[in-house]
C-alpha cells in the first residue's frame, strides 16, 4: 500500500496576522507550554511553597503579639509617654464624677455637719433660747446639712475639673509610674498593695481639697487629719500576672517586630507567585489586626463586668483612654495590610490586574496625545524600572521614619506613590513592540512559547484525503 502524504502548508503564505490573532496565538502557545512543563516544576517547588505559606501564617499570628509588646514597652518604659496616655483620664466626666463622690465622702467622714449643727442648737438652748426657736432650729439642721453637703460636693467638683487638680493628677501618675518597680513590695507611696488588692492613695488630693475649701471659708475642714483614703485599682494577683506578662513582652518588644517582618519577607521570596503571596501577607495582617481589636472589646466587657455597676462608666472610660494608642496602632497596621494586598493584586499577573494596568496606561497615553518623544521621555523610558523601584523605596522610607504613622498617613503615602508611578508612566510614553513581535511585558510575565514546529498541523491519517473522505488506494 502506498500512503498519500499532503505537503505541509507554507507558514509564510497568506495574509499577515492581525493583533487579535497574534494575541490568540500567543495565548495558545503559552497554554501548550504550561501543560508540558507544569508538573515537573511543581514537584520541585512544592516544599518551598509550603514553607512560604507557613512563614506567612506564622508572621500573621505573631503580628498582634508584636503590636501589643511594643505598646506595653512604650507605655511602661517611658514615663512621659505613660503620663501622656493617662493624663486624659482626669478630663473624662465619668472619672471626674467618681473622684468627686469619693473625695466628698472622705471629707464628711471627718466633718460631721449634722453633729455640729445639733451641738450649736443645744448650746443656744442652754443659753436660754426659747424652746419654740430651739425646736424650729432643730428642724432646720437636716436642711443645713444637705446644703453644706451640696456646697462641698460642688466645690470639689470644681476642683476636680480645675487645672490645679489636673497638675496634681499628672504628678501622682508620674510618681506612681516611677515607683512601679516597688509596687509589689508595698513601698510605693502612690500605689500600694494591701492583702490581695492594689490601691491608689488619694492623700495628695485630700490635701488639695482641704486647701481649696478652707480658702472658700469652710475652715472646719482644717480639722481633717493627715489621712490616706484609697481607691481599689485591681487584684494583686492580677497585677502580678500583668507584671510577669510585661516582663516577658518587654524582653521581646525590640526583636519581635523585626522577626515578623523577616517572616513576611522570606515567605514572599520563597513563594512561586510573589505578588499573590504579597496579597496574602496584606490580607493576613489585616485579619490579625481585626482579631486583636475583637480581643480588646472582649477584655473591655470582662473588665466592666468585674466591677460594681456604679463604677462601670468610669472603668469603661478609663479603659478606652488607656488603650487609645494601641487602637491607633492596630488601625494603622490594618490600613497597611489592605494597601499591601491592593498593591500585590495590581502588580500581579491576573487577567483583572493586567486589564487594569493596560486601561490605566492607555488613559495616560491618551493624555499625551500625538506628541513625539523628547529627551526627558527617552531618558525616563530607558530608566523606567529603576525609577519605579526608587519611588517604592522612598515610600517605604517615608513610612518607616514617620514617628507615629496613622491610617491616614499610610493612605497619603500610598496615594502619593500612585501619583508618582503614574507620572513615570506618563513621561515614559508608549512602548510599542515591532510588527510581528509579542508584547514585551506580557511575554516576560508568561512561560516561553514552544518552537514553531510544535504547532505545525499533523499529516492526514492513512486512507483519508484533505476533506476527510476515503481515498482510492492502489493495490
Amino acid at each position: 500500500m502506498t500512503q498519500l502524504n499532503t505537503p505541509p502548508a507554507d507558514p509564510s503564505t497568506g495574509p499577515p496576522l492581525t493583533a487579535d490573532e497574534r494575541e490568540e496565538l500567543l495565548r495558545l502557545r503559552r497554554e501548550v507550554a504550561a501543560v508540558r512543563t507544569d508538573r515537573a516544576p511543581r514537584r520541585k517547588v512544592r516544599g518551598r511553597s509550603v514553607l512560604a505559606v507557613v512563614l506567612i501564617v506564622l508572621g500573621c499570628v505573631l503580628a498582634p503579639v508584636a503590636g501589643v509588646s511594643v505598646w506595653v514597652h512604650n507605655q511602661v518604659s517611658d514615663t512621659d509617654r505613660f503620663v501622656r496616655t493617662m493624663s486624659p483620664l482626669v478630663d473624662d466626666p465619668d472619672v471626674q464624677n467618681a473622684l468627686t463622690n469619693r473625695l466628698t465622702t472622705t471629707v464628711f467622714q471627718y466633718v460631721d455637719v449634722q453633729g455640729i449643727a445639733d451641738d450649736a442648737v443645744s448650746a443656744l438652748a442652754a443659753q436660754g433660747l426659747p424652746p419654740l426657736l430651739v425646736t424650729r432650729l432643730g428642724a432646720l439642721t437636716p436642711t443645713l446639712t444637705s446644703a453644706v453637703t451640696g456646697f462641698v460636693h460642688d466645690k470639689i467638683a470644681e476642683l476636680v475639673a480645675s487645672p490645679e487638680f489636673a497638675s496634681a493628677w499628672n504628678a501622682a501618675i508620674r510618681a506612681a509610674h516611677q515607683q512601679a518597680v516597688t509596687v509589689l513590695s508595698g513601698d510605693s507611696k502612690g500605689v500600694v498593695v494591701r492583702g490581695d488588692t492594689v490601691y491608689l492613695d488619694l492623700a495628695p488630693f485630700i490635701d488639695l481639697a482641704k486647701k481649696r475649701l478652707s480658702d472658700r471659708g469652710l475652715t472646719a475642714v482644717n480639722a481633717i487629719p493627715d489621712v490616706h483614703p484609697t481607691v481599689a485599682l485591681a487584684k494583686a494577683d492580677t497585677l502580678v500576672r500583668a507584671q510577669s506578662a510585661y516582663t516577658a513582652l518587654d524582653r521581646v518588644a525590640r526583636v519581635l517586630p523585626w522577626v515578623v517582618l523577616l517572616l513576611f519577607a522570606v515567605g514572599v521570596y520563597l513563594a512561586r507567585n510573589r505578588f499573590r503571596a504579597l496579597v496574602g501577607v496584606g490580607l493576613g495582617l489585616g485579619l490579625s489586626m481585626v482579631v486583636l481589636a475583637a480581643g480588646l472589646l472582649v477584655a473591655r466587657g470582662m473588665l466592666i463586668n468585674a466591677v460594681p455597676a456604679r463604677a462601670a462608666p468610669a472603668t469603661a472610660s478609663g479603659y478606652d483612654i488607656v488603650v487609645h494608642y494601641l487602637r491607633l496602632g492596630l488601625r494603622a497596621l490594618l490600613v497597611l495590610g489592605l494597601v499591601l494586598a491592593l498593591a500585590g493584586f495590581l502588580a500581579g499577573r491576573s487577567e483583572s490586574a493586567v486589564r487594569i494596568r493596560r486601561w490605566t496606561s492607555s488613559r495616560l497615553q491618551a493624555l499625551r496625545g500625538g506628541r513625539s518623544a523628547g529627551p526627558v521621555s527617552t531618558w525616563v523610558r530607558a530608566h523606567v524600572r529603576g525609577l519605579r523601584i526608587g519611588a517604592v523605596v522612598l515610600a517605604v522610607l517615608a513610612f518607616v521614619f514617620v514617628g507615629q504613622p496613622t491610617g491616614i498617613t499610610i493612605l497619603v503615602i500610598a496615594a502619593v506613590l500612585l501619583l508618582v508611578l503614574a507620572l513615570i508612566e506618563f513621561l515614559a510614553g508608549p512602548t510599542d513592540a515591532p510588527p510581528g513581535e509579542p508584547d514585551v511585558e506580557l511575554a516576560a510575565a508568561q512561560p516561553a512559547a514552544p518552537p514553531a514546529a510544535a504547532v505545525v498541523p499533523p499529516a492526514p491519517r492513512e486512507g483519508q484525503d484533505r476533506e476527510g473522505q476515503d481515498a482510492a488506494v492502489p493495490k
